[in-house]
């Protein structure tokens, strides 16, 4: 194991432990609000909340077209394997 006898990098570590933490923390609170906006909104418009997050992911991330693709392989695949369709 590594010895950091330097006063000033550990100094460093920990501080950076801190900043981790500090940003871990933030993250915790960003999925609890995102948690209550699915809820939320869920709730209010009658949305299953399974395709209301796919739908967030797909807005944050812009990729319908690329969703959409997937799922018609996946349909094909499906279909072909199991003679359903």
């Amino acid at each position: 194991m590594t010895q950091i006898s330097n006063p000033a990098d550990r100094q460093k570590i920990n501080s950076a432990l801190t900043e981790i933490s500090n940003s871990l923390t933030r993250i915790e609170a960003e999925r609890d609000l995102i948690k209550d906006i699915v809820n939320d909104t869920c709730q209010q418009h009658q949305l299953d909340k399974k395709i209301f997050r796919k739908m967030a992911k797909v807005h944050h991330r812009r990729n319908y077209n690329e969703e959409v693709a997937e799922h018609e392989q996946f349909e094909i695949l499906y279909q072909t394997i199991t003679n359903h369709g």
